[in-house]
């Protein structure tokens, strides 16, 4: 669910203004699940601006404070949630730990960087979520480690049923600051799409689900 609709409104028009959203409908994107798309967010950039990074870091916060979650640390998913979730966690004045796609084939074969404790109260903190594979992957590895994990938040989702469904399956909430629809709906307001561009996406979005 979104954090807050004016936030996820706003949250969008940031995305936009910095182009952290790609729209081609010809050469698609290819996603990290392997699924063409005509569309691809980029939140790795809101990183370079430092208004929008404390914007979505504030708000990363508030969403943690006005939940239930009750964190005692901090975890983000490699690659793109490690900034932001080491951002939160210094802010929240907690402990910061990030988790790997997968364990390290040297050194100490670590999959979570960090200390974790067991029992230990987590939110996981992520960039973006489409298919929701990567992103439960890390809940998985945490709670493997016997990690309490309370919950996720991440900039943006595709909106996909199959995450939706697979995020209720591991039991684990999710809160966004904006989405697929809020996306699309301030896109078409700015004059960043036209009605045709609305209508390959939603197209879009309707195969996947």
């Amino acid at each position: 669910m979104i954090y807050n609709k004016d936030i996820a409104l706003k949250t969008a028009e940031l995305l936009l203004k910095i182009k952290a959203i790609k729209l081609n409908s010809k050469d698609l994107f290819t996603w990290a699940s392997g699924i063409k798309s005509p569309i691809y967010c980029d939140n790795r950039i809101t990183l370079s601006y430092p208004e929008i990074r404390t914007f979505i870091r504030q708000n990363f916060v508030r969403s943690i404070q006005e939940s239930s979650f009750e964190p005692e640390a901090i975890a983000g998913v490699a690659t793109g949630g490690i900034a932001q979730g080491a951002l939160v966690a210094q802010e929240l004045g907690l402990p910061f730990a990030y988790v790997r796609s997968e364990k390290k084939e040297h050194g100490l074969s670590n999959q979570i960087e960090g200390e974790v404790r067991q029992g230990q109260r987590i939110v996981v903190v992520e960039d973006l979520i489409s298919t929701g594979g990567s992103s439960l992957n890390a809940v998985k590895a945490l709670r493997e480690a016997g990690c309490n994990i309370k919950g996720m938040v991440a900039i943006f989702s595709y909106n996909l049923f199959k995450a939706e469904k697979a995020f209720k399956d591991a039991e684990c909430s999710l809160i966004t600051l904006t989405d697929f629809d809020h996306l699309v709906q301030k896109a078409l307001e700015v004059g960043y799409i036209s009605d045709g561009d609305v209508k390959v996406l939603q197209e879009f979005k309707k195969s996947l689900n």
